[in-house]
């Protein structure tokens, strides 16, 4: 683990392995640990990049509101500060995959392979726009505790809360003690992220769609639309997994990870 600094903060990242550059991007409200299995594994062969985003884990937090295009930003500062050259597999779960989107609308450049998983491209409606900002304003006065409990329940499949509680307890640790500014940061920010549907056609890199099969997020049929919208995308469920389907089943992740990676 490392401390980087770009421009006005540091980012906890985990820089290991040697290999082609892979990008892991978690999702909300976590950190770099959600990818620990694909960490482990996949560095073996790969230069494995996992921050902790801004305002999550141990890395600096901003206050207020962070949009998709600063954490994209982030990034790809990131990336430069580490010397990282292009091309990158870029991995995106869930708000990661919200990252992507911006990170394709704005750097296209630094792109070799892309990973979806259990994530969307539509856009907020207002209502759910509206709850998020409630959220934020609720996390910055009690704590994300609150979001712990809730959705502890709804981030996993039946299969992991019967089988694998304490992954359930140790996700919910990892949102109850997650930086309440950043957490409200990035609620605030998802509440105006952009639609990005239309950015589906676009894309021009080999793309790899992951789902958990009981993914209620994310739902399968939400990502099978996803795929068919991307050119030449490959569609792949995971089964005995929701939408922390990476963390859930990280054997099965891994080996189509490593099978569309070419190792």
């Amino acid at each position: 683990m490392a401390r980087i600094s770009i421009g006005d903060i540091r980012l906890n990242t985990v820089d290991c392995g040697r290999g082609a550059p892979l990008l892991l991007v978690h999702g909300f409200p976590l950190d770099h640990r959600m990818w620990r299995a694909q960490i482990d594994d996949l560095s073996a062969d790969h230069r494995v990049i996992a921050p902790d985003l801004r305002g999550f884990g141990r890395s600096d937090v901003s206050e207020g509101r962070v949009t998709m295009a600063r954490f994209a930003e982030d990034l790809v500062a990131l990336l430069s500060a580490l010397g990282v050259e292009p091309p990158v597999t870029v991995c995106g779960l869930s708000m990661g995959g919200y990252i992507v989107w911006s990170l394709w609308q704005r750097h296209r450049e630094w792109w070799g392979r892309l990973v979806l998983c259990d994530t969307r491209a539509e856009g907020d409606s207002p209502d759910a726009s509206q709850t998020r900002r409630q959220s934020a304003q609720r996390v910055l006065s009690e704590g994300p505790g609150f979001l712990a409990e809730a959705m502890g329940e709804v981030l996993f499949s039946a299969s992991t809360r019967q089988e694998r509680p304490e992954c359930l307890r140790w996700v919910r640790e990892m949102i109850a003690t997650s930086p309440r500014a950043g957490v409200a940061a990035a609620l605030n920010g998802m509440a105006e992220r952009s639609d990005a549907t239309a950015l589906m056609g676009t894309i021009d890199v080999p793309t790899l769609v992951v789902c958990g099969a009981e993914d209620t997020i994310s739902p399968p049929a939400t990502m099978r639309g996803l795929a068919a919208g991307i050119p030449s995308a490959e569609y792949v469920e995971i089964p005995s997994a929701g939408h922390l389907a990476p963390l859930e089943n990280p054997g099965e992740v891994n080996r189509v990870l490593r099978r569309f990676l070419g190792g």
